[in-house]
C-alpha cells in the first residue's frame, strides 16, 4: 500500500488515499474526507509503481 495524494475535483482540498499496488487495475467510488462528494477513482499500475491516476467527478 502507498499513500497517494491528490485534489478533489469537488471542493479542490488536497486528500489522500491509500492504494494498494498489488492490483494493475483499479476503479472505484470513493468519497472525499473534506466535502464528502462521490469520487471515481481509476488508477493504472506497473511495475508497482502508479503510470496513471485519475480522479474525476460523478455527473448527478
Amino acid at each position: 500500500m502507498v499513500e497517494y495524494f491528490f485534489q478533489c475535483p469537488y471542493c479542490w482540498e488536497r486528500i489522500s488515499m491509500l492504494i494498494d499496488r498489488s492490483q494493475t487495475t483499479q476503479s472505484y467510488i470513493e468519497d472525499c474526507k473534506t466535502c464528502c462528494n462521490p469520487i471515481q477513482i481509476t488508477v493504472h499500475i506497473e511495475n508497482q509503481e502508479i503510470t496513471s491516476f485519475q480522479a474525476e467527478n460523478i455527473e448527478q
